[in-house]
């Protein structure tokens, strides 16, 4: 019995061993991840006192590279060439992030198949469908063709190979641990990859499936007066009366055939399998710059701060590049070089979106099944076939075939059910992220950038996704510009399902670079930007027919046209603020429509707080609670019945700005009345009725009303790990203020992923912080470690060295690569 137990056990451990060191389909073998030697206890780093200096052997520098860490954990890399800087910048992020880097570049190619398995088909396809490798392809082509750009690619390549080098699977970041894969070697395209896949972020957002329903349905008239082209209440980016300096290019004439749009209209309307997604409203972006004479300094001050999904590892990684020729300080992003958002000793600049059309649809007519051949311009021409390949962990390959136009991919085929509904099927799809480009060129020129004009010369090289560019200098010059390749249109060419048959609805061409919007030092002191409106109505291109809402560009303005003797605090401040300007423009008009004899128990007093509220989204206020979903309540109570098509018509809300012009001025308006019902509704009725359905909602979820319905309990803002569901790994409910549409535009999932304030003068003085820390890894003091001073509104004062040997009393370590 003795010898069968032992026999038994022996076959079950040998048996346990084998099973926890094979992969199972997708999932990785556990037994590497739970080995002592290996596994993730590896990845705990150890507080063993002050950091040591040190030397790093590496292959690739050509003199040594002095990289002096901070408190922080910021390396200030200093170089004594160019190709070295680079080279140390991508060494010590890899360092720092390189399952991010890895990760995100994967996920842009259509990659995570080979990690995740089949439950990323679909994710992979769609990005492949897209032409994001198409794009990727021609873009890198353009970078190695420049000789300053080449060198950057190839010494930033080259460090993050020599730290991938270095490693044992048992440095391996955890998250290869937990997925069972290794690191492998970086190539130059995945630096394309990911300003592509900022593109996708950004510039991915298209309402021409939606608003060619609407017009289907309802037609010109209430598609011009429930959509119009431009707000009510709008301050747009560059102040409305700004003369235009350049004699603009002759505008596409707007094809008139109403009999081809029908016969359009009629030909997409069936593939229609689901609505539009628009971009996510609260992924924009705040920034500006005030002057020298608002500014307390006597030099201009500027501030940024872009808003993006809020994630670990951090979204930005902070760096000083030192070279002979620059000294760059402030974010970059894992996986692409330079400086992207910072300042040197002479100038700073930041961005935000500027959300311009830059995505349409054609409706591509084939000449059969095959598609093959499609019609254009009378007359038939051929497809052009890109094969995907898909390596599906643990299943066999996937092969997929993407017909290519001349406008763009067929992203899905008619039938097909899209992974994101903004795809309408059997059309091809015309994108900035198809074009070459070369914003690296940009950034290398910011970075040394020592006045104006160098601006301006920076900005001729940045395409997509175009950014509001903000600058300011020791010259005393403060800019912003709309700024990147934007299509030659006719006015609303794109606000609808295009025609694919007829050349006079292609792109005609691209406006000129030094014709896009600019303004330098106006009167009123101060240039600002919240991704509203660019430019008044009299700019003579076109380059949207909507914007992010207006509120936040219009506090920013209010705020900095009172401002006097601006400090960095006080633009710190201004980015923190709370003022609800949707609720200061709706109330006055709701309020009085309320029927508050129909309301009980709790909804009176939702009434009563809301009365009393002074329009701020603070942490602990419980009206902004009650507003915001009460909003939500009202848009649907007046639209839904009208505007929700379903799968089979989908459509849009119009905005809020037109919702409420017609709650001010037209409260007979057809569209008060539920269709749906056979009673007739009217404005006062859904006012009130939308209140109450906001207050039921509210003590489903929280309770009777009490401080469980303060704005940060309810908005519980989560910054979550890039892998879904490791919450181990994330900081969930961080409890802030903020709002979609206020300047701290802090919202559950989005929000300022790096804030900054540099004010400019002989030496240059800036603060910034973001939600997270330097570090990728979970098990280190530094993934987290900034993520309280933002969560609070505060700024670190960031380290900015002019010399490898200057002393300060935040630096911690001093490596040295040779």
């Amino acid at each position: 019995m003795r010898i069968f137990c032992a026999v038994l056990f022996s076959l079950l451990t040998i048996g346990l061993v084998w099973a926890l060191n094979r992969p199972w389909g997708p999932a990785p073998a556990f037994g590497p991840l739970l080995s002592p030697f290996t596994g993730f206890w590896q990845n705990a780093e150890k507080a063993i006192g002050l950091p040591v200096d040190t030397d790093v052997d590496v292959d690739g520098t050509t003199q040594p590279v002095t990289v002096r860490y901070d408190e922080f954990g910021v390396p200030h890399i200093f170089a004594q060439n160019e190709a070295d800087a680079y080279f140390a910048q991508g060494y010590v992020t890899a360092r720092d992030r390189l399952w991010q880097m890895e990760f995100q570049t994967h996920a842009a190619a259509g990659r995570l198949t080979e990690i995740v398995g089949e439950r990323a088909l679909e994710t992979d396809r769609f990005n492949r469908r897209m032409g994001m490798g198409y794009g990727a392809e021609r873009s890198l082509k353009m970078m190695m063709a420049e000789p300053s750009s080449r060198m950057v690619v190839d010494a930033y390549t080259a460090g993050i190979n020599a730290y991938i080098k270095s490693l044992k699977p048992a440095d391996y970041p955890i998250e290869y641990k937990l997925l069972g894969y290794a690191p492998e070697p970086w190539t130059p395209i995945k630096c394309a990859y990911l300003l592509k896949l900022m593109t996708s972020t950004l510039a991915m957002g298209a309402d021409d499936l939606r608003m060619t329903n609407i017009l289907r349905k309802y037609g010109t008239g209430v598609v011009a007066d429930l959509f119009p082209d431009f707000p009510t209440l709008e301050s747009p980016i560059i102040p409305a009366g700004t003369k235009w300096d350049f004699k603009a290019l002759p505008v596409p004439t707007t094809p008139t055939d109403a009999a081809v749009q029908k016969q359009l209209l009629a030909r997409t309307a069936p593939s229609f399998d689901a609505g539009l997604v628009q971009n996510d409203p609260a992924i924009g972006s705040n920034n500006w710059a005030v002057s020298a004479e608002k500014s307390a300094t006597g030099y201009p001050i500027l501030a940024n701060d872009p808003h993006l999904t809020l994630s670990l590892p951090s979204i930005w990684y902070q760096i000083q590049l030192v070279t002979p020729t620059m000294n760059a300080c402030g974010v970059s992003l894992p996986g692409s070089p330079g400086v992207i958002i910072g300042f040197n000793q002479k100038v700073a600049w930041g961005v935000t979106n500027v959300g311009a059309d830059v995505l349409d649809f054609y409706a591509i007519k084939f000449k059969d099944a095959a598609q093959t051949a499609y019609w254009h311009d009378n007359q038939w021409k051929p497809t052009t076939a890109r094969y995907e390949t898909y390596k599906v962990k643990g299943k066999p390959d996937v092969i997929d075939t993407v017909r290519y136009t001349h406008h763009g991919p067929v992203v899905y085929s008619t039938g097909a059910k899209p992974l994101r509904p903004n795809i309408p099927t059997g059309h091809a799809a015309r994108w900035i992220a198809h074009e070459p480009a070369n914003e690296l060129r940009c950034y290398y020129l910011l970075n040394r950038a020592q006045n104006y004009a160098d601006y301006r010369q920076a900005l001729t090289h940045f395409a997509a996704p175009a950014q509001n560019f903000v600058f300011a200098s020791v010259d005393k010059d403060i800019a912003i510009s709309p700024n990147g390749k934007f299509p030659l249109k006719w006015k609303d060419q794109g606000k609808f399902i295009l025609d694919g048959t007829n050349p006079a609805y292609d792109w005609q061409g691209w406006i000129p670079a030094d014709q896009n919007p600019i303004v330098k030092n106006p009167p009123r002191g101060f240039v600002s930007s919240a991704n509203q409106f660019s430019t008044d109505k009299t700019y003579p291109y076109y380059l949207n027919w909507q914007f992010a809402p207006s509120e936040r560009g219009r506090r920013i303005n209010e705020r900095l046209a009172a401002m006097k003797g601006a400090t960095p605090d006080s633009l710190r401040a201004l980015q923190n603020d709370n003022m609800n300007l949707r609720a200061t423009d709706a109330l006055p008009v709701l309020l009085p429509m309320v029927q508050a004899q129909s309301l009980r128990g709790d909804q009176l007093v939702a009434l009563e707080t809301i009365k009393k509220w002074s329009h701020r989204n603070d942490a602990d206020e419980i009206a902004p609670t009650i507003f915001t979903l009460w909003m939500e309540k009202l848009l649907e109570g007046i639209w839904k019945d009208e505007f929700d098509g379903g799968d089979t018509l989908p459509m849009r809300y119009p905005s809020f700005d037109r919702t409420l012009v017609m709650l001010q001025r037209d409260t007979s308006a057809r569209w008060f009345d539920d269709v749906s019902t056979p009673a007739r509704e009217s404005a006062r009725g859904i006012v009130t009725n939308s209140l109450k359905a906001a207050c039921d909602s509210l003590t489903r979820a929280h309770g009777p009303l009490s401080p469980t319905w303060a704005w940060a309990l309810h908005k519980s803002t989560d910054v979550r790990h890039l892998l879904p569901g490791v919450d181990a790994f994330s900081a969930m409910d961080v409890l802030n203020g903020g709002g979609g549409t206020v300047v701290n535009a802090t919202s559950a999932r989005t929000g300022p992923s790096w804030r900054m304030v540099v004010a400019l003068g002989p030496t240059p003085k800036a603060f910034g912080v973001y939600p997270g820390g330097q570090s990728g890894n979970p098990g280190s003091a530094a993934y987290q470690s900034l993520l309280e001073t933002w969560r609070t509104g505060q700024l670190n004062e960031l380290v900015y060295l002019r010399s490898a040997t200057e002393k300060h009393p935040k630096l911690t370590q001093t490596i040295t690569l040779k």
